[in-house]
């Protein structure tokens, strides 16, 4: 059985997952964003972290800022998007957002299986992110992709 949870911005526990998956820093949108200031819903079975999502409420938009889980295909990233979807519905929000790469295939397969909606690409935006943001983003990513580009998914939320 997976636990979810919603935690403060800086949590402790958040801040040592966020540490060992190196994913503090998320460049998106042409600018760098410290996933440690931000919200999140944290995962856990037997009191270990499995999984962890950040978010951003701004009005009536709930960006996933990132989100992490262990392993794949044992439910917790799709329990992470419902509860998700349940806070943001809950303060308000009508949409759910987020940015992956042109290179993360298991990501977008993910995101469109539980209802999001491709609706932008932003052309060498990773390329532009990598001089100006962060460099240490690789050139190659998954399944030795060129990384080059961000991919944007929505999901319409009905009113609670």
């Amino acid at each position: 059985m997976v636990d979810i949870y919603e935690v403060p911005a800086g949590e402790p526990r958040l801040t040592s997952f966020l540490q060992a998956q190196h994913t503090t820093q998320i460049a998106r949108r042409g600018e760098l964003v410290d996933a440690r200031d931000r919200p999140a819903l944290i995962a856990s079975t037997d009191d270990e972290t499995v999984g962890v999502l950040i978010y951003d409420i701004d009005g009536t938009n709930c960006e996933i800022v990132n989100m992490r889980a262990s392993g794949q295909w044992g439910g917790v990233g799709t329990a992470l998007i419902e509860r998700i979807a349940e806070v943001a519905r809950a303060q308000g929000c009508s949409r759910l957002w987020l940015v992956t790469t042109n290179d993360n295939l298991d990501s977008m397969q993910f995101y469109q299986r539980r209802g999001f909606r491709l609706s932008a690409v932003r052309c060498g935006a990773v390329d532009q992110a990598r001089r100006t943001l962060k460099p240490d983003i690789p050139d190659v990513g998954y399944y030795k992709i060129p990384l080059r580009d961000e991919i944007e998914f929505e999901r319409d939320l009905e009113p609670a």
